[in-house]
């Protein structure tokens, strides 16, 4: 660890919480140097969906490399993107009666993002975005000042402007519907609130501590930008391609996007690409407008198009995420259950889903205990106090249980040391 220490920078944070060498990676399995595995409740952050070195996916890509396929193209034509393009129309767009266009973005979320909001920007005419308590969106700047996070805006050294916050779902006790707030606002000449050129919302926000938007209440946000002229942005980053048992997160809810943004398990296989979907009608852009040197990976062109082939052609993989959602709701209720009133309850849906705890110091602790006993997991929430579950959707039932085993012990392990939480 002395040359990660001495050479790299202190902005580094997931090597501090697991202060190990990792090696190698398999599936749902972490290795580090002296061989122990570890189980995989982090997946990159959600970048891993179809878990570590999938083998549908390396196989392309190394078949690829050893074809000398092209792997940089900046946004020329290529065989990889159009076997991409049209893969992703066949088994994601049409079965899902949706019209987007494609737009590939520098390889990162927050890229996505900010070509999302830019876009919105010029298609209106306008400058305000409304974002939502809790909501992340990246740390570049424009990202930034839609994120919540005070701990990301504070490290941007600007005033971060052009975007105001609504409570998102859920926000305030006594079942205030923030949209009937917004509405209002928008309505009133006096509010203070400037006519927004787009909404940016998380169906599920993973780093704001797992909270769920309802069904209800994003129609509710739908028809409120329909009516005041404001484009709809989903940022399906984290919480897509999957995560909550569809392919994305708004299916249920039945609404129709202006621009998604999808980013992390969009690959297949942890390479960089990001991607914002956007309607015919609001393809306003002019040729290099938003452009990057490295748009459009066409290594995980490869690796998109395969994970996509291999997992949505039909809906079993979808069927197959929410009978694990499902499991793993029941084990954290009973899990969440060994402490007293007030020290731990569930959050979140599908494979997106946690344990938020009394404070973060708690949850700490929690995780801590947790790597100690092998198994890889993060916090989130504004005061880190939410343990998070992002294992891969490809997991096995068994590594699932094991994992999941490990956190119970964790759990209990934590209340016996502070008698005072225990039930």
């Amino acid at each position: 660890m002395i040359t990660f220490e001495k050479l790299e920078s202190n902005v580094r944070s997931y090597a501090r919480s697991f202060p190990v060498v990792f090696d190698r990676a398999e599936g749902a399995a972490l290795y580090d140097t002296d061989g122990r595995r570890y189980i995989d409740f982090l997946a990159g952050a959600g970048t891993l969906n179809y878990g570590h070195n999938n083998a549908e996916c390396k196989k392309a890509l190394l078949d690829y490399i050893a074809s000398d396929g092209i792997a940089h193209g900046l946004d020329m034509c290529t065989r990889a993107k159009a076997d991409f393009l049209d893969a992703f129309q066949q088994y994601i767009l049409s079965p899902r009666k949706m019209n987007y266009r494609m737009q590939f973005t520098g390889p990162t979320g927050t890229n996505a993002v900010e070509a999302a909001m830019k876009l919105a920007r010029k298609v209106t005419g306008r400058q305000n975005i409304i974002a939502f308590t809790n909501g992340f969106h990246g740390v570049s700047l424009g990202a930034a000042a839609a994120t919540g996070n005070q701990h990301h805006r504070g490290g941007c050294g600007v005033a971060l402007g052009g975007v105001t916050r609504i409570p998102y779902d859920g926000y305030l006790d006594g079942g205030l519907d923030s949209t009937r707030l917004l509405d209002k606002m928008l309505g009133d000449a006096s509010s203070g609130v400037d006519a927004p050129a787009a909404v940016i919302v998380e169906t599920v926000q993973g780093e704001g501590g797992l909270n769920v938007a309802g069904a209800r209440w994003l129609k509710s946000l739908e028809t409120l930008c329909r009516r005041h002229g404001i484009l709809l942005i989903i940022d399906d980053i984290q919480a897509g391609c999957g995560r909550t048992g569809s392919f994305f997160s708004f299916e249920s809810a039945g609404i129709s996007p202006d621009i998604v943004t999808l980013s992390k398990s969009l690959s297949g296989f942890g390479l960089p690409f990001a991607l914002v979907l956007l309607k015919p009608e609001h393809d306003k852009w002019s040729p290099g407008e938003h452009n990057g040197t490295f748009r459009g990976n066409n290594h995980a062109f490869i690796t998109a198009r395969a994970a996509i082939e291999t997992y949505w052609k039909d809906d079993a993989f979808a069927k197959e995420v929410q009978r694990k959602g499902a499991l793993l709701s029941k084990r954290l209720e009973r899990i969440a259950a060994l402490g007293g009133k007030g020290v731990f309850h569930t959050k979140g849906r599908g494979m997106m889903q946690g344990i938020s705890c009394r404070d973060g110091e708690l949850a700490e602790k929690i995780v801590r205990r947790c790597f100690d006993d092998g198994l890889v997991i993060e916090t989130s929430g504004p005061d880190s106090e939410v343990v998070k579950i992002l294992c891969p959707l490809v997991i096995s039932d068994e590594d699932l249980n094991t994992g999941l085993d490990i956190l119970e012990r964790s759990v209990r392990h934590v209340l016996k040391q502070d008698l005072s939480l225990a039930a």
